[in-house]
């Protein structure tokens, strides 16, 4: 074969590699696509606990501190501890915010009263909360079996605390 019948030939030889190559290809199995990821699947809904809400429970703590002529800082927190709702009464002291803040956010922590939280402490029972609070004046906030906020109170003695906040936390069902 001459130089220049193979020059005329490799055209030609190009054209068949090529084709056989796209046939190849095109006799090959397709492999499938990857699937589709999977969506997670969705939280179990919780309940929250509203503006709505915190106004009933706070309303409902303040009429029984206005009760019994205490003057306190009251203070409603969701379930994360993010402040929903404050009243500080008249002539309740500075200082009340900080311990009825504290005081939620202990329950928030434990989900235990803070009398209750204070007393487990004390027996080992339960990991220490920094900053936590150990006496009474913080309550859960429950909707059926499941926590959906706190209260604290501050400004009396603790039980006289204790007592507003539950009265709070009492009308959520």
């Amino acid at each position: 074969m001459t130089r220049v019948t193979s020059v005329r030939l490799l055209p030609a030889l190009l054209l068949i590699g090529a084709m056989s190559q796209t046939a190849a290809f095109a006799q090959a199995p397709a492999t499938p696509a990857p699937a589709a990821p999977q969506a997670p699947a969705a939280p179990a809904v919780l309940q929250a606990l509203t503006y709505e809400m915190a106004v009933q429970v706070i309303d409902a703590a303040e009429a029984e501190a206005r009760k019994n002529k205490w003057n306190v800082t009251i203070v409603v927190t969701d379930a994360a501890g993010i402040p929903v709702a404050l009243r500080r009464l008249t002539g309740a002291s500075p200082r009340s915010y900080d311990i009825a803040t504290r005081k939620a956010a202990t329950v928030v922590a434990s989900k235990l009263t803070t009398a209750d939280y204070g007393a487990q402490l004390k027996a080992k029972t339960v990991t220490e909360v920094p900053n936590g609070i150990t006496f009474a004046g913080g309550v859960p906030i429950m909707r059926g079996s499941e926590f959906i906020g706190a209260v604290g109170t501050s400004g009396v003695q603790a039980i006289q605390d204790e007592q507003i906040s539950k009265a709070g936390a009492s009308v959520i069902k």
